[in-house]
């Protein structure tokens, strides 16, 4: 893809951002102005990172992680939109089920790891259906709101037409709805990799989350945010990646 002028200069604007956060870090922990063990040096997380790579099979935990959050994404998706379209277009279900759905977005999701492994015991189908809850709880409202939010026009325009409610939720609401809804999952997904922590310590099986606990038990504080480094590398990949999709999918939002 072709950059134009303008996407250069802000390619350029966030390298920039990048390195000045680099030259803090490298500054406030090289001249003491936080405490090492609080904050590591660039030197010695690069070290961990190192060190990760030989000892501590880095490349499968990485791998491991990736699959049960890409699994997990697609079961919480279809569950969403399955529950949100149920909610948001029937009146009597919104009724029943609406204050419910809303409210678990205030459950302590990480508290709930006790009873996915009561239900499936200490597997990866645990740690699966666990990030897929921790995102479903808040995509399900947004798939509600955006359902109420398609153009009324666009509806009576298709009952004008004779459209069955079923021709209507197909070729309008549909439609509507996951042009828009893609960008609420772009961002919704990320909230996984925050319970990547508690999913990997159930039966620890591998994942990036594991090391990071095995890192803080150990005291290696360059552990610790080498890994957090990770993370943050691959949800701005897969940010992109996401944004990439989007444009294919639904070019019409970019003209």
């Amino acid at each position: 893809m072709k950059l134009t002028g303008n996407s250069r200069y802000l390619w350029q604007l966030q390298l920039v951002g990048w390195v000045i956060l680099f030259i803090l870090w490298y500054l406030v922990t090289n001249f003491g102005l936080i405490n090492n063990h609080v904050m590591p040096t660039p030197q010695k997380t690069w070290h961990s990172f190192l060190k990760m790579k030989s000892d501590d099979n880095l490349i499968s935990n990485i791998l491991f992680s990736l699959r049960i959050n890409f699994i997990g994404y697609l079961k919480c998706i279809a569950a969403a939109l399955f529950v949100g379209f149920a909610i948001g277009l029937s009146p009597q279900v919104r009724k029943m089920f609406s204050q419910q759905v809303n409210a678990l977005r205030f459950v302590p999701i990480t508290a709930l790891m006790g009873i996915f492994i009561a239900i499936s015991g200490l597997t990866i189908v645990t740690k699966i259906n666990f990030l897929a809850f921790g995102i479903w709880v808040y995509l399900v409202p947004v798939v509600v709101q955006r359902i109420d939010e398609v153009d009324t026009t666009h509806l009576q325009m298709m009952k004008t037409l004779g459209a069955t409610f079923w021709q209507t939720v197909r070729y309008v609401t549909w439609r509507s709805v996951i042009a828009r809804l893609s960008d609420d999952i772009r961002i919704l997904v990320g909230i996984s990799w925050t319970y990547i922590i508690v999913a990997e310590l159930a039966g620890i099986q591998g994942g990036l989350g594991s090391l990071i606990f095995l890192g803080e038990r150990q005291s290696n504080v360059g552990k610790v945010y080498a890994v957090i480094f990770i993370i943050v590398a691959i949800g701005i990949i897969q940010d992109a990646m996401f944004r990439l999709i989007d444009r294919l999918l639904f070019s019409f939002k970019y003209q």
